[in-house]
Formats: structure tokens, sequence, C-alpha cells
């Protein structure tokens, strides 16, 4: 029906391109239909994110060298950076969770500029995978929060400087604000890389026609160029987010 539909509109003589194809997930081996043990097109690209993590900080920093080689020195930077980072917003008693918010900016970081490379997939542009990065992090962080503080994790949601009447709205405020926090997290990150990727799919259609070809180059050329700023910036509020909710479970006092 779809090969059916696209020769139709091409008969037509109509501007044949869809921005949301590029998203459907699909088997890697056959056409037939995707189970949760079918492997996709989403667990290619995931797979290939963690490779090339594991090729950067395992094989790039086997030598230890004094004088780093390349690949160590882009591993040493970025590790410096987020632990600098964590440090800064949880306090040193974060730092033992590290290596938690490490891997997940490493693994949103990989898998947004490996969607860059030309028909490759864009696996942060899925909500089921962002989702469980959010949803994750909101129960690692509640479950500590709840585990090193007990009842008192809930002071969170009073606020004690506040005006007694008062306090009870800001307390419902404060919950529904909460509880919200995983619904926001991975849908920023989703619909950020999806529409990145949507918009230089529709440039991309208006560079077949010949008179508007030159403009939906330089429109390619410059959202492009918008999204690997995008790429690194996504991954980066994702993580500071998780460490500012981190630093929520370890003092929730305000």
């Amino acid at each position: 029906m779809r090969a059916k539909h696209v020769a139709e509109e091409k008969a037509e003589g109509g501007l044949v391109f869809h921005p949301l194809d590029q998203f459907i997930v699909k088997p890697i081996f056959g056409d037939g239909p995707v189970h949760w043990y079918t492997p996709t097109n989403v667990t290619l690209w995931m797979g290939l994110s963690l490779l090339a993590i594991v090729a950067i900080f395992v094989l790039g920093s086997r030598g230890r060298a004094i004088i780093p080689t390349r690949l160590q020195s882009i591993g040493e930077l970025i590790y410096g950076f987020i632990y600098k980072m964590v440090e800064d917003v949880t306090g040193k008693d974060g730092v033992k969770y590290f290596p938690y918010i490490m891997t997940l900016f490493l693994f949103i970081l990989f898998a947004n500029y490996l969607a860059l490379i030309p028909t490759s997939y864009s696996a942060t542009s899925m909500i089921a995978v962002t989702a469980v990065l959010g949803f994750g992090v909101f129960i690692v962080v509640t479950i500590l929060g709840f585990v090193l503080n007990g009842p008192a994790f809930l002071g969170l949601f009073w606020m004690k400087d506040a005006p007694a009447i008062l306090r009870p709205i800001i307390a419902v405020i404060e919950v529904i604000s909460y509880f919200v926090r995983p619904v926001s997290h991975s849908i920023r990150l989703a619909g950020n890389i999806m529409a990145g990727h949507a918009v230089i799919k529709v440039f991309a259609g208006f560079a077949a026609l010949t008179v508007v070809s030159p403009v939906a180059i330089l429109g390619i050329t410059a959202i492009y160029g918008l999204e690997v700023l995008v790429a690194g910036i996504q991954a980066y509020v994702f993580t500071i987010l998780t460490c500012v909710y981190l630093k929520d479970a370890l003092h929730p006092a305000h």
C-alpha cells in the first residue's frame, strides 16, 4: 500500500517526500513484524553507540600514556567535564554516583552524533528510548531519596519558609512538578532530536527542485550545523538535570 501510494504521487508529478519515514522502526533482517526480541535499526544504532564509547574509553586509553593520544585526550576531557559538573551541582556526596551520570551522558552524546551520519537512525528520537532514560533517572533518584533520608525526603515538597496558609498549595504544586519531571525529561530530548532531523529531511526534499535547490542546500547546511550543536547541548541538558534531581535526593531540605 505504501509503495502504491508513492507511485501514485509520482505519477501525478507532485513532490514526494515523507520527513517522518526516517523514524520508522524496521527489522534489520527481512521485512516481517517487529516484536520485542526483533533486532531493529534502533538496536543497531544503539549498539554502534556503545561500540563507539568502548573504542574511545577502552581502546583509546589502554596505553595510558603520559603524553595522551587524541582518543585519550578526548576521553580525559569528557571525563573531567562531567566529573566537574557532578561535583559542582550535587556536591561531594554526589561524586559516588558519577559512573551512572557519565554513562547517561556518553550514551546520549554518541547516539545523537551518530544519528547525524547520512542514512543512520536516531535512537534518541524514539520516545521509548528517552522514556526509559528519563523514568530510569526518576525511579533511581526517588528510591535513593527515601533510602538516604527516609520520610525526611518528603520535605522536598514542603516549603517551610513559605507562609503557613500557602504551604499546602505549594506542596500540591511541588508534587505535580516532581511527577512531571520524567515526562518532560524524556520528551525534551526526543522532541528536539526528532524536530531537527525532520527539518533536514524537508529541506532535502525541496533540494530535488531545480528552482529552489540552492536555497534548500544552504538550508540543509545551516540546519545540519545547528544540529551538531543541539546534539551536544541536549546531552548536556539531560545530564545536568539528572544532577539537579540527584541533588534533591541527597539534600531534600529547601
